[in-house]
């Protein structure tokens, strides 16, 4: 089986630019033979980007997220639309609206998030949507502003019903380790309710460890773990789910299926 980890921060497992890709090498020998790494600021995606240069099977998402909505660095707009030329850089994000940590004001994050959709409009990338209690504001936002090459709601975190609505939009829904968990059971409802060719998984290492490796770092190697769980509410054949995520991930990040 092949699995697609398509939301991991890989700079924030490690640091040290070797450590970086051996973590991606374990996760290929483990069955992830792909990867999307996401940044936690525009200085962490230069940096990341050219330690990975070489990984191939390593894709590179660039954005602004709500954490960084008080700095987002400066000419923030031109270090997106530079980055977005390098080879494997497939989509904008992660991006969004997080009321829990209350990063700046609201205004200030929903601001930035309209104005980089605006840029995955203009620019024809998909989006890695970040969601954190704005569940009402992240969809009244997308349902005026989703681009048209569309978005994940990424680490699904709301309830069936939600998702019910969101899937009037082109939207994917990618779930985290967290699904693995027993008493998660709004996301075990909701991927009961998702058609299976609008899931997608990820590790969003070095968070949300599966289960089985409760009390570990989480790493994407660990991924597999959660595809079989999903498989198993799902009650299909894990070979088929695995590749139907596979084939998902390599739709919606726009890259060659084989």
């Amino acid at each position: 089986m092949r699995h697609f980890d398509t939301h991991a921060h890989i700079g924030l497992i490690f640091d040290d630019p070797i450590e970086q890709l051996i973590v991606c090498q374990e996760a290929k020998q483990s069955g992830v033979t792909r990867i999307l790494s996401i940044c936690n600021s525009l200085i962490d995606f230069k940096q990341v980007y050219e330690n990975l240069k070489t990984a191939e099977h390593v894709y590179h998402a660039v954005g602004v997220s709500p954490s960084e909505v008080q700095a987002p660095g400066k000419d923030w707009r031109k270090t997106i639309e530079d980055a977005i030329k390098l080879p494997r850089v497939v989509a904008l994000g992660e991006i969004g609206l997080d009321y829990f940590h209350r990063y700046g004001d609201r205004k200030s994050q929903i601001e930035l998030f309209i104005d980089q959709l605006d840029m995955a409009a203009r620019l024809d990338l998909p989006v890695i949507v970040h969601n954190r209690e704005a569940g009402k504001d992240v969809y009244d936002i997308l349902r005026d502003r989703l681009p048209s090459s569309g978005g994940v709601l990424h680490c699904y975190s709301e309830d069936a019903q939600y998702a019910e609505r969101a899937l009037d939009l082109n939207l994917y829904f990618s779930f985290a380790g967290n699904l693995t968990y027993r008493n998660a059971r709004n996301l075990h409802e909701t991927v009961r309710v998702v058609p299976i060719d609008r899931i997608l998984i990820e590790s969003e290492a070095p968070f949300m460890v599966p289960a089985d490796f409760r009390g570990k770092r989480n790493k994407p190697e660990y991924l597999p773990s959660t595809a079989l769980f999903l498989s198993e509410i799902l009650e299909m054949d894990p070979e088929v789910v695995a590749e139907q995520l596979w084939q998902n991930a390599c739709r919606f990040f726009r890259v060659p299926p084989a």
